[in-house]
């Protein structure tokens, strides 16, 4: 998964669990897309120490996902309801039979609530 993608979505998960100084600095970081410098003059503080802020949050959010596999579980049931659209296109275009329609769609429910 793409490293910015992958910063955005463990902050819209875990990113409350921030102080408010760690959430300002991370969101101009990652998802403002500030440079070290800019974010440094800003908050009036070292280019060294919003590195190091920035790191250390990566790593508590990382910590997060290790213990509670929120975002692993998230990408995983986007991906079975993506399963879901694709059975139902195959449905329209194929022309197959209701029952082995029902029958993949329960399939993949099944394991969703698995995961969950």
């Amino acid at each position: 998964m793409n490293e910015i993608l992958e910063q955005a979505l463990l902050y819209d998960f875990y990113g409350e669990l921030l102080t408010d100084h760690q959430k300002d600095i991370y969101e101009q970081f990652v998802l403002e897309d500030l440079s070290l410098s800019e974010i440094a003059q800003d908050a009036g503080i070292s280019r060294q120490g919003v590195h190091d802020l920035v790191k250390r949050c990566q790593k508590i959010l990382e910590g997060y996902e290790a213990k509670l596999h929120l975002v692993e579980k998230f990408l995983s049931i986007k991906e079975k309801v993506h399963e879901i659209d694709g059975a139902l296109d195959s449905y329209e275009k194929q022309g197959l039979e209701p029952e082995e329609m029902v029958e993949r769609i329960r399939k993949i429910s099944d394991t969703i609530i698995e995961e969950l």
